[in-house]
Formats: structure tokens, sequence, C-alpha cells
């Protein structure tokens, strides 16, 4: 496999985890929009950190991405 193929294949990872990462944190936002009132206030926190958190990581791969895009414009 060339290297120009590995940089294309660890671009493809990084869009599936970029895309689950980013599904998950739409579903705890809308559990947030739907069930602020009536969930336990632990629940709340805990659904709001974890969306912080996802959404650090969510960065953090598409920065990974751009720079493998960016390697893959060099060669």
């Amino acid at each position: 496999m060339g290297k120009v193929d590995k940089i294309k294949e660890q671009i493809g990872w990084l869009k599936v985890v970029f895309g689950i990462l980013s599904a998950i944190a739409i579903s705890l936002v809308g559990f947030l929009a739907t069930n602020y009132q009536k969930s336990e206030p632990i629940i709340s926190i805990l659904a709001m950190s974890f969306v912080l958190m996802l959404s650090f990581a969510i960065i953090i791969v598409n920065k990974k991405a751009f720079n493998k895009i960016d390697e893959l414009e060099e060669l």
C-alpha cells in the first residue's frame, strides 16, 4: 500500500469516528432537550458533561483529519 493510499484510509477512518461522535452528541442533546424537566439532575449533569467531552473529541478528530488532508496535499 502506498503512502497516499494509507493516508486516504486514515482519513476515511477519521470520518467514521467523526460521524459516530457527532451522532452520539446529537442524541444526547436531543435527550436533554426532551427530558430536562423529567430527568434526575445527576443524569442531566452527566449528559451535559458527556456532550462537552464529545465536543472536544470531535474538535480533535476534525483537526487530525485536516492535518491528514494537508499531508496528502503535500505529496
